[in-house]
């Protein structure tokens, strides 16, 4: 029976910067960072009753599969509930059920100063600091990052475990045409249904609490909670043209023509995107 080619990411203390940028950033190689973030006043502040005591009160958007789902929740969220509510939910029940790109910058800025920024590269944003948080269970599926940034994802509470594939695998993965998404399970994979799944090459780690996963530009991933936690991003913008202006085209010609489509006809766009992931 075949098998999805996986390796293991690479895993370090920590590491010099020119090192760092020959071995894994520009050559695009995912990397695991132990120490990265341990220095962090983050590391020990942050847990689920600091967020509930300090910040309960605040509204936050959650989501579950809907959001890719075609039809009326499409790239929408679930509904609103406070954040303490969400936090009680995560570390109680084993759902799909998460939220995700929580800018801390805007939502909850004093959070902000909790971090100590990464000088691996230049460029990574102040701006776009974004937690993600989910339930023991809990799946984000396969995509890239929309803007074709560079990513350090760091798990702040509970482990889990991370399936990257390099940008160019995307016929592999049956990206579905006008989306950054694909539909394929590489935990339990269908080759009779998806094909391309027998070429595909990639890697596989399992995160650790307060490690920091080095994310390539337009690489990408699929997360599963092995335990309920959250998590922050840092991002840099991508330091090529041609990732600058892909980004571009993904946020301000892509998606909206697909959001567009979703309102017209969100079954049947959904179903001529499946049927042109799918042809070999």
């Amino acid at each position: 029976m075949p098998q999805i080619e996986l390796s293991a990411v690479d895993k370090v203390s920590l590491i010099e910067q020119k090192d760092f940028s020959a071995l894994y950033f520009k050559p695009l190689k995912p990397l695991v960072i132990r120490d990265l973030t341990k220095s962090w006043p983050a590391a020990k502040k942050w847990t689920p009753e600091f967020f509930k005591t300090q910040h309960g009160n605040k509204q936050v958007k959650v989501y579950d599969d809907s959001f890719v789902t075609a039809g009326k929740n499409y790239m929408s969220q679930l509904k609103t509930i406070p954040l303490s509510e969400f936090i009680n939910t995560v570390l109680s029940t084993s759902k799909n059920l998460r939220m995700f790109l929580y800018n801390i910058k805007s939502e909850i800025p004093e959070l902000v100063d909790d971090i100590i920024f990464p000088t691996l590269i230049d460029g990574v944003s102040r701006n776009f600091v974004f937690m993600f948080f989910g339930c023991k269970d809990s799946v984000t599926q396969m995509h890239f990052d929309i803007d074709m940034s560079h990513v350090f994802h760091t798990a702040m509470h509970g482990k889990k475990t991370v399936y990257l594939f390099p940008y160019e695998q995307e016929k592999n993965l049956h990206r579905y045409p006008f989306t950054c998404r694909s539909y394929v399970d590489v935990v339990q994979p269908d080759f009779e249904q998806f094909p391309g799944l027998k070429r595909l090459k990639g890697y596989q780690v399992t995160l650790e609490p307060l490690e920091t996963l080095y994310i390539p530009s337009g690489y990408w991933h699929h997360i599963v909670y092995d335990e309920p936690g959250y998590s922050i991003s840092l991002r840099c913008v991508n330091h090529t043209w041609h990732g600058k202006l892909l980004g571009y085209y993904n946020l301000l010609i892509m998606s909206p023509i697909d959001r567009l489509m979703n309102i017209i006809s969100p079954q049947g766009w959904f179903n001529w995107k499946q049927r042109q992931a799918l042809r070999e």
